[in-house]
């Protein structure tokens, strides 16, 4: 009698286990080869998918942008740096520093207000048709701008405004206390129609997001008010709020119609590249209207760069 190993398993063969096996295989196979087509099917698909948009970016912007750049890295034909420079120097340096200026203005403004608003509306619950309607009223101003918005506060408050007699009617005069629309200050006042709404459509989330329970804990472990927003609710809106106002800021910087309606002759840099570019064609500007496009795409692409490190960094407290 032949005494079977204490350890290991001994092989069990015959027909039918070759055959089920046989078979097993027979099913697996087929099942292995079809799934692979379908998930390489469906990675080509959202490839095809893809195409027409980056074909639209293709050429509708990086080759517009390219070509840009190298009109203004190339002056005449040549290499040098000869049209950047002028672009930042000279009366040119005054339409820089006033874009700044009003792009910061009403970036670090309207980004306040905006901020207050979102706190102001935040868990409210009556009456409920408040909510809906600033939220409403928000997509739409936040993409209000150019010829209409311009016109309605000529209307409003201009030279001959409905707003402007009302109150000259009552004593109060808007042009002898040094208020015009084509200022930097009124230009700012514009501009806020519809940088407080985009501000709050970007900070509403992050300021809903933030937790009763967190202030809970913080007052338990005996933080104040001002300790609970220095090291819970500051660092956490931070990024949100920051990268609401570079938005804010670069939404402002590269208005062009607004502006142009407002004050034509202004000395703002959309303005500056429009009369280079289609004022001073006859003489040979067109490498200036480049290198003032450049420095300007240059600055939007430093604010994006600067809004994608924030919203990553936003992003870690969301999915906490």
């Amino acid at each position: 009698m032949t005494e079977l190993p204490l350890t290991g398993v001994t092989p069990v063969t015959g027909p039918d286990v070759s055959a089920t096996r046989a078979g097993v295989g027979a099913v697996a196979s087929p099942a292995r080869r079809s799934t692979g087509v379908r998930r390489g099917w469906r990675a080509d698909g959202a490839t095809v998918a893809l195409v027409p948009f980056l074909v639209f970016v293709g050429v509708f912007l990086l080759w517009p942008v390219g070509a840009v750049v190298l009109h203004s890295v190339t002056p005449g034909g040549s290499l040098g740096i000869g049209a950047l420079v002028r672009a930042v120097s000279g009366p040119y340096r005054s339409a820089f520093t006033n874009s700044l200026t009003l792009a910061g203005a009403s970036a670090v403004i309207g980004g306040v207000l905006g901020l207050a608003l979102a706190f102001a509306l935040r868990g409210l619950q009556r009456p409920t048709w408040l909510r809906p309607t600033i939220d409403a009223w928000s997509s739409v101003a936040s993409q209000l701008g150019g010829v209409p918005l311009a016109f309605a506060f000529v209307a409003l408050v201009g030279t001959q405004g409905v707003l402007t007699k009302g109150l000259a009617a009552l004593g109060v005069d808007l042009a002898g206390a040094g208020f015009s629309l084509s200022t930097l200050p009124g230009m700012t006042f514009v501009y806020l129609y519809f940088e407080i709404p985009l501000m709050f459509l970007v900070v509403a989330p992050a300021v809903s997001g933030l937790r009763t329970t967190w202030r809970e804990a913080a007052e338990l472990m005996g933080a104040g008010p001002v300790r609970y927003w220095w090291a819970v609710g500051g660092p956490v809106l931070a990024p949100s709020v920051l990268g609401g106002m570079l938005l804010l800021f670069i939404n402002a910087f590269s208005a062009y119609a607004t502006a142009y309606v407002l004050n034509s002759s202004g000395q703002l840099v959309p303005l500056a590249i429009r009369f280079v570019l289609q004022g001073n064609v006859i003489t040979g500007e067109q490498d200036l209207g480049y290198a003032l496009v450049t420095w300007t795409v240059a600055l939007m692409a430093a604010g994006l760069v600067l809004m994608h490190l924030l919203q990553r960094r936003a992003a870690r407290w969301s999915r906490a």
